[in-house]
């Protein structure tokens, strides 16, 4: 029986292969030079060295740690319910490398360029939450818990304000795809919507702070208040995992601030790749600067911040742009 010419599910393969970069990008990046970054800037500015003796300044260290991570029992609490338990560092890190295939990293170098790239990277990104809430339920300790209660709170929070910017450089672009919002910036720096939007960027990267926990935002791990919060019972691989994910979900919001801010891989005279990679690093740089420079804010402080502040200013930004984009 002859069922015809087989056809090559191209667009499938494409996916794939793009799927295997985007996690090799994730262990190098957020797994290696970030660990390797932090820990440096942290030692520079409470001066001292930070990691030093294995290899090169240090440069060793972090295999050194992966290695023990991997070397260490896998322990789940005796009360703590074990699916629960597991589940979410898993479901921590799986919607990681999805969030990833509608960024463009440069011209044509994208692994999935869908006209609604925007709202797929905000629909995966929710799912961090639920996994923070199944690490804090299924340990059996009340400081997961507490952290737990804290990372949706803060994660209700926050994400109205982020949505509300979001929507903003939507109005202005006129489409939810990630690569033509990009094409509609400019070359140079005075053409991209961070001068546009200056307020909607400010919002935009304060909110990032918060969603990935970071500081002085990071109230769901809190160790001097929480003993680490969400992930006290972890350890080896489990916590490693959690470690991964915090790392690459700050690349992600850096991406999505450069793609809607910054012009993207827009840029002069260097590769567009290049360009993308230099502004996502120097998010993250400023974003470990502020954690080793300010202060932990308390609970209510935080949700001071969002629903007293930066709602408000979301809004007001959201009507005024619609307002001069009608004009």
């Amino acid at each position: 029986m002859n069922l015809g010419p087989i056809t090559i599910p191209w667009e499938l393969i494409r996916i794939v292969v793009a799927l295997v970069a985007i996690l090799l990008f994730i262990v190098v990046n957020a797994g290696l030079v970030l660990v390797y970054l932090e820990r440096k800037i942290a030692g520079f500015i409470q001066r001292r060295p930070g990691p030093y003796e294995v290899g090169p300044h240090g440069s060793l260290q972090l295999i050194v740690d992966g290695v023990k991570l991997l070397g260490k029992e896998l322990h789940t609490p005796a009360c703590g319910d074990k699916l629960l338990f597991w589940a979410a560092p898993i479901l921590a890190f799986t919607p990681i490398p999805l969030l990833f295939l509608p960024m463009p990293f440069a011209r044509n170098l994208v692994g999935l360029d869908s006209e609604l790239g925007m709202v797929l990277i905000l629909a995966f990104a929710g799912l961090n939450v639920l996994a923070l809430c199944l690490a804090g339920w299924g340990s059996f300790n009340k400081w997961s818990l507490l952290g737990a209660i804290r990372s949706v709170s803060q994660a209700v929070a926050y994400e109205i304000p982020l949505l509300l910017t979001v929507l903003s450089v939507v109005l202005m672009a006129g489409t939810l795809k990630l690569s033509t919002i990009v094409e509609g910036q400019g070359t140079w720096p005075w053409q991209w919507y961070w001068l546009r939007q200056p307020l909607g960027f400010c919002v935009f990267f304060v909110c990032m702070l918060a969603e990935t926990n970071r500081a002085p935002f990071d109230l769901p791990e809190a160790e001097s208040e929480l003993a680490a919060g969400f992930h006290t019972e972890y350890s080896g691989l489990g916590f490693g995992i959690f470690f991964l994910s915090e790392y690459a979900a700050m690349i992600v919001g850096s991406s999505v601030c450069v793609t809607l801010f910054l012009g993207g891989w827009q840029g002069p005279f260097l590769p567009g790749f290049i360009w993308f990679v230099a502004k996502v690093y120097a998010l993250l740089l400023t974003m470990m600067w502020i954690r080793w420079t300010f202060p932990r804010v308390r609970f209510d402080q935080l949700l001071t911040i969002s629903w007293r502040w930066l709602i408000p200013l979301s809004l007001l930004n959201l009507v005024a742009t619609a307002f001069f984009m009608k004009l």
